[in-house]
């Protein structure tokens, strides 16, 4: 099942993408994608309406971010073995958490902003995962029962701030726009494997990163548990587990970083893809 939000920023609705790709209204049904929607109870409730009957959504609508804004948006660093071999970084003997701003959380296609000042803004797409029934010191046996579903996010990251501006990483990667998430959650029983998914992003066309979540350091199960014992995750709060290699800041001999007037485009398999145009802030 694959669900999503449409409609204007901060007036989005519920829905859910039939199998021939149309758009149907869930308004009616539930108030938003968030909270006990996203229990394995409520998702079954979904799951058993009859599409057919549900209100075709007219037109081309924005398509705003899949959940309702979480609570958590918690970010995985350096947890592709390839992307750490890029950068020149060790591995991680345990997961890198950071948390992204939710100032940063949008839609999938709205436009991503430069801040000013900015000389290194980078992308990064990445797997990431919703939580759906609260964890709070889960055991990894039993991490994926706390799982909603998977998205798309593009870990939009500006590389001066987060490494050469002192403190902590979260000033490169908290900037307004920088969490573009969507288009859909997919339900994880529509995902066999999220071990095993393909990813991709390109800039004005030009293919930057091809990777596989085969690769990730730490896997999905791993990362619901060990977050889980830092902080409690609430339905809708998503995980960005990571990147693969090809970012901006690992091209040689010289780095290349986003520029107003581009557009980035990205995807991973079964999840859909995103595109957004790059402008000045």
């Amino acid at each position: 099942m694959k669900l999503l939000r449409v409609g204007p920023v901060g007036a989005e609705k519920p829905a859910m993408l039939d199998p021939e790709g149309g758009i149907r209204d869930l308004s009616g049904v539930v108030p938003d994608i968030a909270g006990a929607v996203l229990l394995d109870a409520g998702l079954a409730k979904l799951r058993a309406l009859d599409w057919k009957a549900l209100p075709l959504v007219a037109g081309q609508p924005r398509i705003g971010a899949p959940v309702a804004r979480p609570l958590n948006f918690v970010c995985i660093g350096l947890n592709y073995a390839d992307h750490a071999a890029e950068t020149g970084s060790p591995i991680p003997k345990e997961p890198i958490v950071f948390l992204k701003s939710l100032g940063a959380f949008q839609g999938p296609n709205d436009d991503v902003k430069i801040p000013r000042g900015s000389k290194k803004t980078d992308w990064e797409v990445e797997l990431g995962i919703v939580i759906g029934k609260a964890a709070s010191y889960v055991a990894e046996s039993a991490a994926f029962e706390h799982v909603a579903g998977y998205t798309i996010v593009n870990d939009v990251s500006e590389r001066e701030y987060q490494i050469e501006r002192g403190g902590t990483w979260d000033k490169g990667k908290g900037c307004d726009t920088f969490g573009p998430v969507g288009p859909w959650l997919v339900t994880r029983d529509e995902v066999r494997d999220p071990q095993a998914l393909a990813l991709w992003l390109e800039v004005d066309g030009k293919r930057m990163q091809n990777g596989s979540t085969a690769t990730m350091i730490f896997g999905v199960a791993k990362l619901v548990s060990y977050v889980s014992h830092f902080m409690t995750l609430h339905p809708g709060d998503i995980i960005s587990t990571g990147t693969p290699p090809g970012v901006g800041m690992g091209i040689k001999p010289e780095p290349v970083f986003l520029k107003p007037g581009q557009t980035m485009r990205l995807g991973i398999e079964g999840l859909g893809e995103q595109r957004q145009r790059v402008i000045a802030a």
